[in-house]
């Protein structure tokens, strides 16, 4: 009797440690995607022929439940905004053929993800009235073909990524 009581306790104990750990995690988590981050981006092939842009925010959200008890990866979503260099913005959108982005028209959009979902907290690194631009070529290179969305503002020489 003695013994099961014990275990129970033991069991309780870690079922307990088990909660606050996943709580702590879950704070923790929240925290880290509120941040805007301004260090350069890693690794730098994510964002090909951008150039040595001159400041850049972005956030990263993860897509699973990196809090789970159940081992295994998580995969993250980033969104992010960097100011180039205006010949790095010309030379970006020549090279890619960069064409002008429909935004009234989201059905044209060869993806699901537009500068209408930037993150609340990027918006204000934004361009007040940019002109977007869009090339599937450039979302297409590699490594990253499939899970890149970019948009450029030459004008502005803005770049709005979504990996």
């Amino acid at each position: 009797m003695l013994a099961a009581a014990v275990g129970l306790l033991v069991v309780v104990g870690c079922v307990t440690t088990v909660v606050v750990e996943t709580r702590g995690c879950r704070e923790s988590l929240k925290a880290d995607e509120a941040k805007v981050r301004v260090g350069r981006w890693d690794p730098p092939e994510d964002l090909p022929n951008i150039g040595e842009y001159s400041e850049i925010h972005w956030q990263a959200r993860a897509l699973g439940n990196p809090c789970s008890l159940v081992p295994g990866p998580t995969d993250w979503e980033h969104q992010g905004v960097a100011v180039l260099r205006p010949q790095d913005a010309r030379t970006l959108a020549e090279q890619f053929e960069f064409v002008p982005f429909a935004a009234d028209k989201p059905a044209e959009s060869p993806h699901s993800r537009t500068p209408a979902g930037v993150w609340p907290s990027l918006v204000s690194f934004l361009p007040t009235e940019p002109r977007w631009l869009h090339s599937q070529a450039y979302d297409e290179t590699s490594p990253s073909p499939g899970r890149r969305v970019v948009f450029l503002d030459v004008e502005h020489q803005t770049l709005l990524f979504m990996l």
